[in-house]
């Protein structure tokens, strides 16, 4: 412990629960996730420092301290040597589309910042934990379809016509560009990280606050700057991940990665403990049955659909099996991806087709404008 600060420790985040129109109860119901209201929810986000939503620790010395407040005083010792930046990078949530999510899309870097004035867009991806037979989900616009069709299409509400409909499966992961045309549901339980902004744009005649109209006037408008931002050619596919052998009964698959977030899921039995050596913090949420955490000099329990943010600097994790659970982290691809796959035998050429890298690679840093 330092003569300013507690030491970090594993840090038990606030989660917002958003009531929006296509939600439902499974994140309750089916996640098992405790402390919810009764009415309908969409979505819990699990770890956020998107402005109006910053989360806060709920427990131990730093309980009361936004995540805000934690890069700022302490960045290296949260996200690692050498980082710096004025917020979180990393966004994730727990989403129930019970309902049809709306069909939109999120800016990319150079769009938010042209058109939105925001510091970064929004690339995401969706890991499945539950669908339903048949489920299916929009994800990109058709091969051949000109800007003009695809305008005309979503002002006749038409969406099939022109956007890609792909079948969902669990235990599947889709990595979403920024400018993606998107929506999925129903029936359809999703676990996603994302880069930290809640920048979007709409193509509904509907909000998905509470299902209210939208006028014409305010839908053209969400049309024109829809169109501004929309990437013709993004057509992501799902993909099962890389998976590896990590000890006696522990697994670990590489669900995503890319210079905005990674995201791998573990599972273990109890022949031995999941352990991993980490060097950026990692978000570590939970998607089975309770199980017990060591990090540090830490240790205590992390329930059904709950999550720790784990400071870079306690550097490992044990967890009792068994054990089901997701990492999120903002990765350096080389060390944190690339090494791992190739030392337990995995060529490069399995490494690039199921994992996301942008075109302009390494990890990213803030530069210093308004946080999202």
């Amino acid at each position: 412990m330092s003569g300013r600060h507690p030491g970090l420790y594993p840090l038990r985040l606030t989660a917002l629960a958003k009531p929006l129109v296509f939600g439902g109860q499974a994140i309750a119901r089916r996640l098992g996730k405790a402390g919810l209201p009764e009415w309908s929810i969409a979505e819990t986000w699990e770890c956020s420092d998107v402005t109006g939503a910053v989360a806060t620790v709920r427990e131990g010395p730093l309980a009361g301290r936004s995540l805000r407040e934690m890069v700022a005083d302490r960045p290296e010792e949260l996200m690692g040597p050498g980082w710096s930046g004025t917020y979180f990078p990393v966004l994730t949530k727990f989403i129930d589309a019970s309902g049809v999510l709306p069909v939109h899309l999120h800016a990319d870097d150079e769009a938010a910042r042209r058109l939105e004035g925001q510091p970064n867009g929004k690339t995401e991806a969706w890991h499945i934990l539950d669908a339903a037979p048949g489920a299916t989900a929009l994800c990109g616009v058709r091969e051949e379809v000109t800007a003009g069709q695809l305008r005309a299409a979503l002002e006749a509400q038409e969406f099939d016509g022109v956007l890609r409909r792909l079948p969902v499966r669990a235990g599947e992961t889709v990595y979403v560009p920024g400018g993606t045309l998107h929506s999925f549901g129903p029936a359809t339980l999703v676990y996603e990280i994302e880069q930290t902004s809640d920048i979007q744009q709409h193509a509904m005649r509907w909000n998905m606050e509470d299902g209210s109209p939208v006028g014409d006037e305010e839908f053209a408008a969400n049309l024109d700057m829809l169109m501004r931002q929309v990437d013709l050619a993004s057509r992501p596919e799902f993909t099962p991940g890389l998976r590896i052998a990590a000890g006696d009964g522990v697994e670990r698959v590489f669900l995503t990665a890319s210079r905005y977030f990674a995201l791998e899921r573990w599972t273990a039995g109890t022949a031995e403990p999941l352990r991993h050596a980490f060097t950026t913090a990692q978000i570590l949420t939970n998607v089975g049955a309770p199980v017990r955490v060591r990090s540090g000099a830490w240790s205590g329990e992390l329930g059904r659909a709950e999550t720790l943010l784990l400071p870079a600097v306690l550097g490992e994790v044990e967890i009792t099996g068994p054990a089901d659970v997701l990492l999120g982290y903002l990765p350096d691809l080389d060390r944190d991806v690339h090494a791992p796959l190739l030392t337990a035998g995995r060529g490069l050429e399995d490494i690039a087709a199921p994992l996301a890298e942008p075109e302009s690679g390494g990890t990213p840093r803030t530069d210093g404008g308004g946080a999202p």
